[in-house]
Parts: C-alpha cells; structure tokens; sequence
C-alpha cells in the first residue's frame, strides 16, 4: 500500500476523503457520466442471468474513477454502454447519462454526435484502433475536419496534440504509418486522438494491458497529468485493483454483472467491505519487504449460463454463511462507501 501511495503522488492524483462522492470535486458541477440502475440482458435463452445487473456509478469533471473485476465481471460492457456500444438485440433498462442526455434514447445521429464531440475511448489495444494503411496525420486530423476545421488548424491542432502527449518529432510523426510506432507510443496517438475534440470524459478500457511494466507506468502519469490539467473525468477500466489505486480517485469492484463495493480509493485498500475486493488485493503480488505471497482466490466466476439465487460470491466465499446462498445483499451504505455483502460490518474482512 506504501508504494501505492507514493505512485499516486507521483501522478499528482492526490488522496481524496473516502466517499462516494468526493467533497472536493462535488461542488455545484454536475457528473459528466451518471448510470443508473443499469441492466442489459441478451435475447431468448442465450444467457441466465443479464450481462449487468442494476450498475450504478458516477464520474464527474476531473475526477478519475476506477472499474475493476476479473474478466467476465462485465466491466467493459459497461464502459462501452457509455457509447452506446451494446450487444446486438440487447435488452436495456434503466440510464447512461452524459452531461445529463440519455446515451439509451438517443438516435444514430445524436450518438455519433456523442462519440465526436463529448465522449473518447481508448481501447485496449492501440494497434485495433488505427488503420495500418494510413498515417498517423490523417488519423489524427480525420475527425476535426469533418466537424469543419480548416486542414491547417486541423495539422496544427494534431501538432499540439502529439506534443502534449509525448510524441517527439510530432511534425514527422503525422508522416509515419501505425507499423513505425512502438506499443506504448502507438498508445499515446490513441491518446492523443481522444483529445483531439477536447471530450468531457475519456473511457479507458484496460488502456495498459499490452504494455510492458515502464510504458505502463508511462501511460498512467500521462492520463494522470492530463487529467489534471484539462479537468477531463476519466472512467478507468482494468483487472488490476493496485493499478487502479495508482490512477483512481474512487474505485467501483464488479462481480458477475453488479457492483458489489465502491469507495474512496485510499479506503478501500486500507479497509475492503466486500469479500471479492479482499480477494482481489490478496492475489496482488506486493514488492514490499516481508509482504506475504499472494493468494489467488479459489474457484471460478460465475458464467452467463449461471444464475444462483443468493450472493453470486457465495460459492468462493471463506466467509459465506448459509443466508448468502439465499438471499441476494443489496448495495447499501457501510462506512464512508457501498457494499452488496450481508457481512460487510462485521470487520472479517479486513
């Protein structure tokens, strides 16, 4: 945890009071993102149980939150959900909300609109994201030229863009094709093209996977420190809960569609309310002198075939008591956060 803190100074992503809602970015500026209530389930009997599950999270200007869980938690489905980007013949329920508008109601039009102007993702693997074909100009400058900009300003903005994101020799940069950049800086022009239509929130879907340990830390001071300086809200989406920690203001854990613990980042690693979010830190491998190993969490995730009646936890539970396969916990107020687990006050955790 030491070295988690220190990584997050170095980020200048300073500690925020524990909450679900960070005092100091609540003010009278409204969240960028609000989902609620959240369900999306696949036609007929292709599934048991919906991909998500009453998801409930919010982002606000300049603030970064984190969503994290192993893969099949539903995490990127609901990150793409932000978009607009749903399974096809998807039943939906409940909002997606951006600057207040309804992501669920809106026409092809107004999506595309949305995915200009007030929204970017940066996927996984940057190499997915650009045409091989093309140069790097031209995927750079593509989207502000449809919206009107001149092809000088429109150069001059991708300039400016690749700069701010690292790139050196940005003017010879635009001349070169995908295949001419590395992993890590292939990223950054994925970056820097998220930026291009100055976006009110940038969805990050495990933007470090395919990096390597130092291009990883790179990204992560670089999405920190843009951040910061143009007062983007960021949804971070990974696997990873210390790589979170690094990133993140606050943090929401999904299990099998629903979220079953969120907090203020610094809160949530001191003191898990949840069995999976105790789980997840345990199997973290640690550097830290006289750490213990770590621990990986027993059994399996619940599949989409499945649908148990109780905590969707239950079964990999040390801690589970006989309601837990009975009764399905809410999310509700325990401390300074949320947490879905019947147990969740009882301190076991910890």
């Amino acid at each position: 945890m030491k070295r988690v803190k220190e990584q997050r100074e170095q980020n200048d992503a300073a500690p925020v009071p524990a909450g679900d809602t960070p005092p100091a970015l609540a003010g009278d500026s409204p969240p960028v993102l609000e989902i609620d209530g959240l369900g999306i389930r696949l036609p007929g009997d292709r599934a048991g149980r919906p991909i998500l599950d009453g998801v409930g999270l919010r982002v606000r200007p300049g603030e970064s939150v984190g969503l994290v869980g192993e893969s099949g938690s539903g995490k990127s489905v609901a990150c793409r959900s932000v978009l607009g980007l749903l399974p096809a013949g998807a039943r939906t329920s409940g909002e997606v909300r951006v600057a207040g508008r309804d992501v669920l109601t809106m026409s092809r039009p107004e999506l595309a609109g949305l995915r200009a102007r007030q929204v970017a993702m940066v996927f996984q693997d940057p190499r997915a994201s650009v045409n091989p074909l093309r140069r790097v100009g031209d995927f750079l400058t593509e989207g502000l030229r449809a919206s009107g900009t001149p092809a000088a300003a429109a150069d001059a903005r991708a300039l400016d863009l690749l700069d701010a994101v690292g790139i050196r020799d940005p003017r010879g940069a635009l001349r070169r094709r995908p295949h001419e950049f590395s992993g890590g800086m292939l990223q950054r022009v994925v970056i820097a093209a998220a930026l291009a239509a100055e976006p009110a929130l940038i969805v990050a879907d495990e933007p470090t996977t395919a990096l390597d340990v130092t291009t990883q830390a790179e990204i992560v001071a670089l999405l920190a420190r843009l951040r910061a300086e143009r007062g983007t809200g960021l949804l971070f989406v990974t696997h990873d809960l210390e790589l979170a920690a690094t990133v993140c203001d606050r943090v929401y854990v999904m299990y099998a569609g629903r979220i079953v613990e969120t907090r203020g980042t610094d809160e949530l690693f001191d003191r898990p309310r949840h069995p999976y979010t105790a789980g997840l830190l345990a199997c973290t491998p640690s550097v830290e002198a006289g750490a213990p190993p770590p621990r990986p969490i027993p059994g399996r995730p619940v599949s989409l075939a499945e649908a148990p009646p109780g905590c969707a936890f239950a079964a990999r539970c040390a801690h589970a008591v006989p309601r837990c396969s009975e009764e399905k916990p809410a999310l509700t107020r325990h401390g300074d956060g949320l947490a879905a687990c019947h147990r969740a006050d009882e301190g076991i955790m910890s």
